[in-house]
């Protein structure tokens, strides 16, 4: 389905809890979430039947989100109907990677084509930090496991913090010559007001081509994400720049949170509730969702903050 900007919607993300079993300063408050009612959740059935409802309106890629999908104890059994659903041709997953050692195989042997794995640092003590609970040999041993079951593709996700990890650009970039993955640095959303993160903190991905001039651009894939190689690497380097230079007239996707909100757009307030509905009730939310997309996200910097009006734990990062 087209929206009233002329861009094609075939990307689904899906949010299947609030929880995790970190609580990285970006995402959540310290103390966690408050935990709703399970009748307030969306059920198995109800997220099966949302991506179905997508799929019938041309959406064929699936990206599975959380908080930390991982910790959803049914996690495998949805991912591999997820990817019998008509119409998904990609099922990929978000995950902070510590719980991947015992499930990366069975979400391989489920359908899941695709990972993406959170790591911010390489240093022990900054992840600690970031992550408040997390270990980094855990996030480490998750990559490797993924690796050993064939994923498709890998792309690692490094938020870029002014004063937090820009001084490891090139150690982290080092790991696509280490690895056959993608790494990619996003820009960091002012999404929650934590108080974590001043000015400083945002930098745009320019720093990333400044601290590496041996990158080289490679042909794009597609996504949001401009492309590099540094010599001889594995892999490839993304910078995704949702602050700096939007690429909103491109957007292609819905979010759908696990309490059964649709958003149009990941920095509106707007939410379409499909909790409790049909199938076909949930078809033309949708429709409704994304004929009312709007054509950019507005300005989005330390002074002028997201509208979401939720933390990227409630959404799906």
């Amino acid at each position: 389905m087209v929206d009233n900007y002329g861009r094609s919607i075939t990307y689904l993300r899906l949010s299947v809890t609030e929880l995790c079993n970190l609580r990285c300063r970006y995402c959540m408050p310290e103390d966690g979430v408050c935990k709703k009612r399970h009748e307030d959740m969306l059920t198995q059935e109800e997220m099966l039947s949302a991506i179905r409802a997508a799929a019938s309106l041309g959406v064929t890629k699936l990206r599975i989100t959380g908080g930390e999908p991982l910790v959803k104890p049914n996690i495998v059994e949805l991912c591999r109907e997820a990817a019998a659903t008509e119409g998904i041709r990609e099922v990929c997953l978000t995950t902070n990677g510590t719980l991947l050692p015992k499930l990366a195989a069975p979400l391989k042997e489920a359908g899941v084509r695709r990972l993406n794995i959170s790591l911010d640092t390489l240093d022990d003590g900054k992840y600690r930090h970031i992550t408040r609970l997390g270990e980094l040999r855990q996030a480490l041993d998750g990559i490797e496991a993924a690796l050993e079951a064939g994923f498709e593709k890998i792309k690692l996700n490094a938020v870029l913090i002014g004063g937090f990890n820009d001084d490891e650009i090139p150690a982290l970039a080092e790991l696509t010559r280490r690895w056959p993955v993608d790494l990619r640095f996003i820009e960091l959303m002012p999404m929650y007001d934590s108080g974590d993160f001043g000015p400083e903190a945002f930098l745009p991905c320019t720093a990333v081509t400044e601290r590496l001039p041996e990158l080289r651009p490679v042909e794009q894939d597609g996504g949001v994400a401009r492309l590099y190689r540094l010599p001889g690497a594995q892999g490839r380097v993304g910078l995704i720049s949702p602050v700096s230079a939007h690429f909103c007239a491109e957007c292609n996707r819905l979010r759908l949170t696990a309490d059964g909100k649709l958003k149009p757009c990941l920095h509106s307030s707007e939410e379409i509730s499909l909790k409790g509905l049909s199938e076909e009730g949930m078809r033309e939310k949708m429709r409704e969702a994304i004929l009312s997309k709007p054509k950019w996200h507005g300005q989005l910097n330390y002074y002028e903050r997201s509208h979401a009006a939720r933390n990227m734990n409630q959404i799906g990062g």
